[in-house]
């Protein structure tokens, strides 16, 4: 006889997760093969898009939770992760994912990063990372190398780019990752294990702008770059390794995961449970909680 288990369990496909919804990206656009790496990473990890929320800034990236069946939550620029973080905290039961731009995620959004990381929230925060603002035509973004030329910097940006996966190393991020859609499979399984980490995950992905980005950094070009970590014997748990390797951001490609804690610590909702159970054997009756306020008249 079938277990019970087995009798509700319901195996979803890629396509139970993409949306009636059409992307407008541009053709070629990077994106195109994120999305379809999350739907794949959703039909693996099996849960049903009714308990998965999905949360968004502003930019070509953060269109992404429209294009899934998924509860999804457009924000305003650079506020994903907190929006993110309050539905974790509230609605731990759900699976929740944030998604953005480099710019989205590091500029204005920037001082959120920090705070999802050491709070630990039990979150995935993927980053679509083309080193440029692609929605409004073509500026620098927070990642855009030294020297690069834009419609508003013609004479090249004279700023260091900010690394992504080295940010978010040094403020203890417990799994951090890097993939392309020109390896569609292996972004696939980063981001479903992305999705099963305990605690705060963070994806960062080279996901080429096909209007404005370099043609050095295109898909075919991606696929001539890029560097397995696996292959090339890295140990996701060797945390200074990791960092050493994140330091040749924007010089090298490397895929891969860079570092994921063997021992994850509680996560930020953990924590507020026991809390609130802590204190739930601490509290007053209800009725003396409204005598308090509104006493009763002998």
């Amino acid at each position: 006889m079938a277990s019970v288990n087995a009798l509700t369990e319901q195996a979803y496909q890629a396509r139970d997760y993409k949306s009636d919804l059409k992307p407008i990206w541009c053709p070629g656009c990077g994106d195109f093969g994120v999305v379809t790496a999350i739907y794949r990473a959703l039909a693996a990890v099996g849960r049903p898009p009714h308990e998965i929320a999905f949360v968004s800034g502003i930019g070509c990236s953060s269109r992404i939770p429209g294009y899934t069946t998924a509860y999804g939550f457009n924000s305003v620029h650079g506020r994903a992760l907190p929006i993110a973080q309050g539905i974790k905290v509230s609605r731990p039961d759900l699976l929740v994912l944030a998604a953005g731009g480099d710019g989205d995620g590091f500029a204005i959004g920037g001082g959120h990063v920090s705070h999802a990381i050491r709070r630990n929230v039990d979150l995935t925060y993927i980053i679509m990372d083309n080193q440029i603002y692609g929605l409004t035509k073509g500026q620098l973004s927070p990642t855009s190398h030294r020297g690069r030329k834009s419609v508003t910097s013609m004479y090249g940006s004279l700023e260091e780019p900010i690394n992504p996966l080295m940010y978010v190393l040094a403020y203890g991020a417990g799994f951090v990752a890097q993939g392309t859609p020109a390896d569609m499979s292996g972004l696939a399984v980063l981001i479903e294990e992305a999705i099963r980490f305990p605690g705060f995950a963070f994806v960062n992905v080279q996901s080429p702008c096909v209007t404005y980005g370099e043609p050095d950094e295109q898909l075919k070009a991606q696929k001539a770059k890029i560097e397995d970590l696996r292959a090339l014997g890295h140990d996701p748990a060797d945390w200074l390794h990791g960092m050493d390797l994140a330091r040749e951001y924007g010089t090298k490609l490397y895929t891969g995961v860079f570092y994921k804690n063997p021992t994850p610590a509680p996560t930020f909702a953990h924590a507020v449970s026991s809390l609130q159970e802590q204190l739930q054997s601490q509290a007053l009756p209800k009725k003396d909680i409204l005598n308090m306020f509104a006493p009763r008249q002998a």
